[in-house]
């Protein structure tokens, strides 16, 4: 797979077709992928059959492509998020199993909150959150709590906008999010109600390893349920993690 004219490289274009795909849009057509990347429509046939036969993406019977195993084989190999997850699950088992709520663990990856897993029950709360989907920092419950305990840089980058609102309640104005961040460090977790969706709560708290906050741990509860039970059951889920990950 040589560069092309305009001299983009290989790996250029394998990311543009790979962000393609999203936690909603698992299939798609050649097609479809090529206007999206905003690739030709013979090189990103010609892209797409390459990437097929080394297995990173694959093709099902209605001619529809879609992220081959050997992608997801090949990511999950001494990944640093996959070590992170093993050690939190046991812990975040325990918290959807008390509170009966999506329990979520993200990280934190190009100024947004990545999540890495989520537990939930048939008749939890609804919640927007999906596993590889990402949020807003200033907006989730989980990115509030990377942002708060983030680099300064990154604060002052997200603080200068833009604070696109999600619901009425999400933080839009800068003075006010700094004043939440400097809470949210304080007590050390954060309530968000209705930031993401009106009918909801987020709560989360900080995940530490050795060097710092490596992640969040976050659960989505109904809008004006108490708080306090979610938010002991995470900072108990925080030090169990937190001791595994020394361990």
């Amino acid at each position: 797979m040589a560069n092309s004219p305009s001299g983009e490289s290989v790996t250029e274009r394998l990311l543009r077709v790979l962000e393609t795909f999203t936690p909603t849009r698992t299939v798609q057509t050649a097609s479809e992928i090529g206007r999206r990347a905003g690739l030709p429509s013979s090189t990103a046939h010609r892209f797409i059959g390459e990437l097929v036969q080394t297995g990173l993406l694959e093709i099902d019977e209605g001619r529809r492509v879609r992220v081959g195993m050997r992608l997801w084989e090949l990511a999950t190999r001494s990944s640093a998020a996959l070590r992170l997850r093993q050690a939190a699950m046991p812990a975040m088992e325990r918290v959807q199993a008390r509170i009966g709520e999506h329990t979520q663990l993200a990280i934190l990856e190009q100024d947004e909150a990545l999540f890495l897993e989520r537990l939930s029950s048939p008749d939890a709360t609804s919640n927007v959150t999906r596993i590889a989907g990402r949020l807003p920092l200033h907006a989730s419950s989980s990115g509030l709590v990377l942002l708060a305990f983030g680099a300064a840089e990154l604060q002052e980058r997200v603080l200068a906008g833009p604070l696109v609102a999600l619901t009425r309640a999400t933080i839009t104005d800068p003075a006010a999010l700094r004043r939440k961040l400097a809470e949210i460090r304080r007590l050390g977790h954060v309530v968000a109600p209705g930031y993401i969706e009106d009918v909801a709560t987020g709560l989360a708290v900080p995940v530490r390893d050795r060097v710092g906050v490596v992640a969040a741990l976050s659960v989505i509860i109904e809008r004006h349920a108490p708080v306090e039970p979610g938010l002991d059951a995470l900072h108990r889920a925080a030090r169990d993690i937190h001791s595994r990950l020394d361990s």
